[in-house]
């Protein structure tokens, strides 16, 4: 079963991995995880621009 690709360069979403040329990412959030050992990481990076948050304004 292929699950739903959402292409980085147009934001269309496709079940293709090749669109526009590129490959396309999954377009669903990973898993919730309370016991995730890496979440002080990501809300540190976050906070020091290292990961920007998503632009839904698409």
């Amino acid at each position: 079963m292929k699950k739903i690709r959402r292409c980085v360069i147009c934001g269309n979403y496709s079940l293709e991995i090749i669109h526009c040329g590129k490959q396309t990412v999954s377009a669903h959030p990973p898993p919730f995880n309370p016991n995730d050992l890496y979440s002080h990481y990501r809300r540190m990076w976050k906070k020091h621009g290292v990961i920007h948050e998503k632009n839904n304004n698409n």
